[in-house]
């Protein structure tokens, strides 16, 4: 069965180390960002998320809902959770 977040997203993100954040991150200085697989958007106010899982550069955000239906197909491994 295919499942409609599916979009390629595995280029870039089979086997990444993920590490979850509050929303928006120390250091992060864009604003905007959209899960990678469901589009929510995470954001301090007004957003569907104010947390997930990042990739080590924080340019990727997965929420947690699809970070549970995914995480065994990619891979991931998880690091250190940070504030």
């Amino acid at each position: 069965m295919s499942d409609w977040r599916l979009q390629g997203q595995q280029r870039e993100l089979r086997g990444a180390r993920l590490t979850w954040h509050i929303y928006p991150s120390p250091g992060l200085r864009r604003t905007g960002h959209q899960c990678e697989f469901c589009w929510k958007k995470f954001a301090v106010d007004g957003g569907e998320l104010a947390s997930g899982y990042t990739t080590d550069d924080e340019k990727r955000w997965i929420c947690e809902m699809c970070y549970w239906d995914f995480q065994e197909k990619f891979g991931w491994h998880v690091g250190d959770m940070a504030a």
